[in-house]
């Protein structure tokens, strides 16, 4: 398996995550000490998939076509 693939994976499954966060919303809570909170598990999620946006672009090749002129 790829750096790439990984990546890949990696964001794929934080999309299913953002999916199914917005398909069942939930409210943010504290129980017993312990909290939750949907808005920053979702801003995580997207910065994720960011991340791996740019690592794909980055790892991605590319050429670059030039010519001289004398």
């Amino acid at each position: 398996m790829s750096n790439a693939t990984d990546i890949q994976t990696i964001k794929d499954q934080a999309i299913a995550n953002m999916l199914e966060i917005t398909a069942h919303p939930k409210p943010s809570y504290s129980v017993d000490g312990h909290s939750w909170s949907w808005t920053e598990y979702m801003a995580q999620l997207q910065s994720t998939i960011q991340w791996c946006n740019s690592q794909l672009t980055a790892e991605t090749p590319f050429e670059v076509v030039s010519q001289a002129y004398t």
